[in-house]
């Protein structure tokens, strides 16, 4: 298997379980309650099980444009900023496909709680993933 698709696959994965878990106990720090798998299966209206799936397969397709595109141009010297600077874009990229799913599929769910928290804790749980993504990922040579 090709080491830049590894990286992809281990550094997707595990960005996506670390800020899966950060929306988990995000509500214990006073954050609205998060759930992408959850949210992803009933736009989509299939089980929540198919939403985990798509939920980490999108953190994987993620991190293969950090690994094929992302890596290579930016020259950034800090690896925990350039994987912030990553996940901020991501996070943007993210809502604005949210927002086309929206319109196609017919509106979005009705969020639980405060918009402007929850806006916050997906930024926070966006970054995170990618500084994941960033530190796991290798220096080509």
């Amino acid at each position: 298997m090709n080491t830049k698709l590894k990286q992809s696959l281990i550094s997707g994965i595990a960005g996506t379980a670390v800020m899966t878990a950060i929306m988990f106990v995000s509500p214990m720090m006073g954050m609205p309650k998060m759930n992408p798998a959850a949210m992803l299966a009933g736009m989509m209206d299939v089980p929540v099980i198919a939403g985990w799936v798509i939920h980490f397969m999108i953190g994987v397709v993620f991190a293969a444009s950090y690994v094929y595109i992302f890596h290579p141009k930016v020259n950034i010297g800090s690896k925990a900023l350039k994987g912030a600077i990553f996940g901020f874009a991501v996070f943007v990229f993210a809502q604005i496909t949210m927002a086309v799913m929206g319109a196609m599929m017919g509106g979005m769910p009705k969020p639980e709680g405060s918009m402007i928290l929850m806006m916050i804790g997906s930024i926070m749980g966006h970054v995170v993933f990618g500084i994941v993504v960033s530190l796991l990922v290798k220096e080509s040579k």
